[in-house]
């Protein structure tokens, strides 16, 4: 009894753990699409999650740990799991169509958050510091689907792998989503109008 009872308390406590990560990492998505969570006080955020001050702290130790969480909701986002797979699709310029209208639908499910993140990035290093990471991570899959493009003879040409990367780095970019909505475009229309450039500026046709 005494061996099977210290991991099942292990475990408890783990779970209970993760349950109050999960409810701090709420309440800064919930405040973040409010935009209330750029000028909330850290006993706001532990208020809103139903925690202490110190519970908070316990969990993360400081404003940019709290913003880099908001990543780790990121990652269980429907659109990027699929994304992380369609890349690598056998059919390239399927691969390249349905990436794109996988990184619109993320925007798009995430536009509340990410307007606010990205909106004070000069000025906040915890907002800015994720908005780089999330940067970082678009460029490895999007490095991945030219490579895909590459290996099976899809690159235009003239366009190198690097040349392939930078225009697709720009036109995936979330700084040109809300820039084509605003210009009265739907998701549909945006995702449209996204993989017709990238076929005339990147595919071989």
């Amino acid at each position: 009894m005494s061996m099977s009872s210290g991991p099942y308390r292990a475990r408890g406590r783990s779970d209970r753990s993760r349950r109050t990560r999960d409810r701090i990492k709420q309440a800064v998505h919930e405040l973040l699409a409010e935009g209330g969570f750029h000028t909330a006080a850290v006993e706001e955020v532990a208020a809103r999650a139903g925690v202490s001050r110190a519970t908070l702290y316990q969990h993360f130790r400081s404003r940019i740990e709290l913003v880099d969480a908001i990543c780790e909701t990121f990652d269980e986002n429907p659109a990027l799991l699929r994304l992380r797979e369609t890349v690598e699709l056998a059919d390239a310029g399927e691969a390249l169509a349905e990436t794109l209208a996988l990184t619109v639908r993320f925007w798009s499910s995430e536009n509340g958050v990410l307007s606010q993140l990205y909106g004070v990035a000069a000025v906040d290093p915890a907002a800015r510091a994720l908005v780089e990471r999330q940067r970082t991570d678009r460029r490895g899959e999007y490095d991945r689907l030219v490579g895909n493009l590459k290996r099976t003879g899809r690159l235009g040409d003239g366009v190198t792998p690097e040349r392939g990367l930078a225009l697709l780095m720009m036109l995936s970019s979330y700084e040109s989503y809300p820039e084509l909505r605003a210009s009265g475009l739907s998701d549909r229309q945006v995702t449209a109008l996204l993989q017709e450039t990238a076929r005339r500026l990147v595919l071989r046709v």
